[in-house]
């Protein structure tokens, strides 16, 4: 079974579990129904399983499903919706 992203709120941050280890997108409120993706992080014995990707697929349905924008500060979750367009209305512009 695939792992389930969440969103944890209190720590600001959308996690996927994989075993022992947690993959996360940090990311802040940025403005009413915005959320600013910051920073993904994949722990080094998760890399290269396409864990990173799952995450920012996971953490952008979520965020659809909230009815959040999306602003893609950081470089991974851009470069995801850049791949996927299936993503790009979710992009708020930045400001």
């Amino acid at each position: 079974m695939a792992a389930q992203v969440t969103d944890n709120a209190a720590r600001h941050r959308f996690e996927m579990q994989e075993g022992e280890a947690t993959a996360i997108i940090a990311y802040r409120q940025a403005g009413p129904g915005r959320i600013d993706m910051l920073h993904t992080e994949v722990p080094e014995s998760l890399s290269g399983q396409g864990v990173g990707s799952r995450l920012v697929q996971g953490a952008l349905d979520l965020a659809r499903a909230d009815g959040l924008k999306v602003v893609p500060s950081c470089s991974f979750v851009a470069a995801y919706i850049k791949r996927h367009p299936e993503y790009a209305d979710l992009v708020a512009e930045r400001g």
